[in-house]
């Protein structure tokens, strides 16, 4: 190979090699800026293919999404001195590209680390202004919505980032307010408990009155109708008795004589003292005798 080949082949590995280093590319996932010399030239590169200047102009980029800080357990105090141990998170993301730059020069722990203070210091203020059942369920939404929006006016202009959202995903007594709080609440919950017992057994016991009410009603109402349809029964039965006799009482006699013998004969071992000359045994006098 000749000297003027290597030299052409030089010439375009060299212009390759500039051309490589011209082109950049911004996905639409990140943010970036074009310095040169350090020097903020283009604040907020649109995404796509461009040019630069080869060790002239530099690039940097950062992350352009929505981004997650999680912030470190605090402990907070509430309007009535109560103090209360807070794990909330943010979400954010990069608003202003040159001022994000500018303040943070494109690091995202230096972002994390200022936007944790700022937000620090907004959930203290607002945790101050209310009182535990506020912050616990009565005004949470409330809060959250008011420290956003006190993150985005500080942080917008410091540090050119967007507060999307922030939520509070914990809050617990401290350690040692643990045990009182919770043996308190244990014995109300035992009070309350012993309370619905007593209630418990007195509607069981007026529960258990009642029935035994309607038991000797519903017990005296069948006993008079057994009484009423006994009686009945019995009238029907004289009355049945009465017709008998009415018709045949020499039969009648003598079958009632009959059902009386089988009653007081039916076991061996009964005794009667009685008179020979008495109507009981007329019927069983020799056969032709005329009872009496």
């Amino acid at each position: 190979m000749g000297n003027r080949s290597l030299l052409l082949l030089s010439g375009g590995l060299l212009l390759l090699a500039l051309l490589w280093s011209s082109i950049y590319v911004v996905p639409q996932t990140e943010r970036a800026v074009l310095l040169r010399f350090g020097k903020i030239v283009e604040p907020d590169i649109a995404p796509g293919l461009h040019f630069k200047l080869p060790y002239i102009n530099t690039v940097r980029r950062f992350d352009g999404r929505l981004l997650t800080l999680d912030s470190a357990t605090s402990r907070f105090l509430t309007l009535e001195k109560k103090a209360l141990m807070v794990d909330a998170y943010a979400k954010w993301r990069v608003k202003d590209a040159e001022r994000f730059y500018t303040a943070t020069s494109g690091s995202r722990q230096i972002a994390d680390e200022r936007l944790s203070r700022r937000l620090e210091a907004a959930l203290r203020d607002q945790f101050g202004k209310r009182t535990l059942h506020d912050v616990v369920s009565g005004q949470r939404d409330e809060l959250m919505a008011q420290v956003t929006t006190t993150l985005n006016q500080t942080v917008q202009n410091e540090l050119g980032i967007e507060v999307a959202d922030v939520r509070v995903k914990a809050i617990d007594l401290p350690r040692e307010v643990n045990r009182s709080v919770f043996e308190r609440m244990s014995s109300e919950r035992e009070r309350e408990a012993r309370e619905h017992r007593a209630r418990g057994r007195e509607l069981a016991e007026g529960v258990r009155a009642d029935a035994d009410r309607q038991k000797r009603v519903i017990l005296a109402d069948a006993f008079r109708k057994a009484e009423d349809q006994r009686g009945e029964g019995d009238a029907q039965a004289a009355a049945i008795y009465a017709e008998a006799y009415q018709q045949d009482a020499e039969f009648y006699a003598f079958y009632r004589s009959l059902q009386a013998y089988r009653e007081s004969l039916a076991s061996k071992e009964d005794i009667l003292v009685l008179d020979p000359d008495s109507d009981f045994f007329r019927y069983l006098e020799k056969a032709g005798a005329r009872p009496r």
